[in-house]
């Protein structure tokens, strides 16, 4: 059996509830024994034996890993208890509300983006299928054509950081593409709470649309130097244009 004991740095951190403690035990259970996504878990009397603790723990505990997406239950014959799979959307939002009240602004994003973004579209070069780049050519339709009005403008961010999304789906590295989808997500959050599309940008659009036009072209030729060159401007040009939009905003809000 398995007794749960506190790791010897927990001395230095805030003590745990004996239900989250079990939870980590769980996890950490699930891992040694190789379990995988879809895996049935031991049934609640075992979980009681193995980890030496009463049912209403046990029980609080499977709800914390299930309120985590690691555990799904399922009623009827040949339900229970089985291994979850945290879905990349479910992630985002989760860390996204560690952020929710850290005053997150233009440049602390793009500070993150510039270092991350040139590299990916290096790597990239070369290598996509022809139906990876006609995804990117599709998702550039929805901003075809400049903006008439606010919500056009809105749906067009939207839409362009999208492109910046799909194409971090592309890449080898889970961990890279994962944080360049986030920096996407909390973009369009961004956007949207900060009203930045209040009036189109038609600069924006022409200039983000060229550099995206040019990454494409520089991705299906194999050119890792001229993709990265041109992600590195995209992002610079975002980055100063999207600044000024937030401090024009800044100051029609205090007109007002």
């Amino acid at each position: 059996m398995t007794a749960v004991t506190p790791p010897e740095s927990s001395a230095r951190r805030p003590r745990r509830s004996r239900p989250v403690r079990v939870a980590e035990a769980i996890k950490d259970w699930v891992v040694e024994q190789g379990l995988r996504p879809g895996d049935r878990l031991p049934g609640e009397a075992e979980l009681i034996a193995r980890f030496q603790m009463s049912k209403g723990t046990i029980r609080e505990a499977m709800r914390i890993l299930q309120a985590q997406g690691l555990v799904e239950t399922k009623t009827g014959p040949g339900g229970g208890s089985f291994v979850g799979e945290v879905s990349r959307e479910r992630a985002h939002a989760l860390l996204a509300n560690y952020f929710y009240f850290q005053n997150l602004t233009i440049a602390d994003v793009y500070a993150l983006r510039l270092s991350l973004e040139p590299e990916l579209a290096a790597s990239l070069a070369g290598r996509l299928t022809e139906a990876q780049l006609a995804e990117l050519d599709e998702i550039m339709k929805a901003y075809a054509v400049p903006a008439e009005d606010s919500e056009g403008e809105r749906a067009q961010h939207v839409a362009s950081l999208r492109f910046h999304a799909r194409l971090s789906d592309f890449g080898d590295n889970a961990l890279l593409g994962f944080f360049i989808g986030f920096m996407a997500q909390i973009l369009t959050d961004l956007t949207v709470y900060k009203r930045l599309y209040a009036a189109p940008n038609h600069d924006l659009w022409r200039r983000g649309r060229d550099h995206q036009l040019q990454l494409i072209a520089a991705l299906r030729s194999g050119d890792a130097a001229a993709a990265r060159q041109v992600m590195e401007s995209h992002m610079k040009m975002a980055r100063d244009l999207m600044e000024d939009q937030e401090a024009e905003v800044m100051k029609r809000f205090i007109a007002e």
